[in-house]
């Protein structure tokens, strides 16, 4: 199969989103290179955002307008906020911003105050005057995790990795124990703080693993503590023994999973995020199609609540397909917009 363009793609999709099929791009009369959106995220310095970092380019390339990614390389919601005023400060025409915790919901407000419309992605915040939101139902993808181990495992006592208290990966864990709970043959047993870091990730391992040594198999539903965990099973002499599937994937991740340590991950197409999100935004402020004499007096927005770009399952048979050719190059396949 041919791949399409990087701008057909993004007519087609700008068509099934009843946005203007002809698409501008850069070079052409109808493009907007004065126009400015930028993404605003934490964990910058994760593989899995170096995807968010190419949708946000191949947007600006096939739209004809300025993109930018900004915010701080761990997950520090002050260093966010901050980013994300000074992202209002430079007067954009709309704001990617990655959901991540309510604290960034009076921020997002006061950019649509200001006319600087807001498409959360990856993590959603309804509670805002966000315009959309682009990403996965986080329910589902836990779910998908579940469900993929329990098929590997088939039967025996399972554990969940992941950092409680953080809402996205909340609703991960209610998805995951729902997959569990369908399947008669798994049990499960234990759940393990990752803190979102490798090193406690693996120590939580390694005590699960002591705690229940007859364990079948881990989910991880967020990545960092991902690659923890693995490192914790191979150290104890089990890898292929008791299995692994991950949510999402960074470089470490498909080496474990090429080396059979990982089992499978279940990856968002993460590039479709702010790649959409930015073909809202610029729809928003550039489409002039109307379905109604007067927009505000019915509450209509003009754009979709909702994008679901989906996941795709990674294993053996296909993992070098998202192998990154360098740290900050995102890996091509599905969701890489490459």
């Amino acid at each position: 199969m041919h791949k399409l363009s990087t701008v057909m793609c993004a007519a087609v999709a700008l068509a099934a989103m009843g946005l203007p099929s002809c698409m501008p791009v850069a070079g052409d009369k109808q493009a907007h290179p004065d126009q400015l959106y930028i993404e605003v995220s934490a964990l910058g310095g994760l593989d899995y955002f170096h995807d968010h970092r190419l949708g946000m380019k191949h947007a600006g390339e096939a739209l004809g307008v300025q993109t930018d990614y900004v915010g701080p390389l761990g997950y520090d919601m002050a260093l966010m906020a901050d980013a994300l005023e000074q992202a209002i400060a430079r007067k954009p025409a709309g704001l990617v911003v990655v959901g991540f915790d309510a604290s960034l919901i009076p921020i997002i407000d006061k950019a649509v105050a200001a006319g600087i419309p807001v498409v959360t992605v990856d993590g959603d915040l309804p509670g805002s005057r966000r315009v959309a939101f682009v990403g996965v139902d986080e329910v589902k993808a836990g779910y998908e995790v579940g469900k993929k181990l329990a098929q590997i495992v088939g039967k025996g006592k399972v554990a969940l990795l992941y950092k409680p208290g953080q809402p996205n990966l909340e609703e991960r864990r209610q998805g995951f124990k729902q997959a569990i709970a369908e399947n008669t043959q798994i049990e499960l047993v234990a759940e393990g703080n990752t803190q979102s870091d490798p090193i406690k990730a693996a120590q939580a391992t390694s005590s699960l693993l002591q705690l229940h040594p007859d364990l079948a198999g881990f989910g991880c539903i967020e990545v960092d503590g991902s690659v923890g965990s693995a490192v914790a099973v191979k150290e104890a002499g089990k890898a292929g023994q008791v299995k692994i599937v991950v949510l999402d994937h960074s470089r470490q991740t498909i080496q474990y999973i090429q080396d059979g340590v990982i089992q499978a991950g279940v990856a968002r197409q993460t590039a479709l995020m702010p790649f959409h999100a930015v073909q809202i935004l610029y729809g928003l402020r550039n489409n002039t199609q109307r379905i109604s004499s007067d927009k505000a007096r019915p509450g209509i927005g003009g754009v979709p609540k909702s994008v679901d770009v989906g996941v795709v399952i990674i294993d053996k048979d296909n993992c070098s397909n998202f192998v990154r050719s360098r740290p900050g190059r995102p890996a091509t396949g599905p969701g890489s917009q490459e």
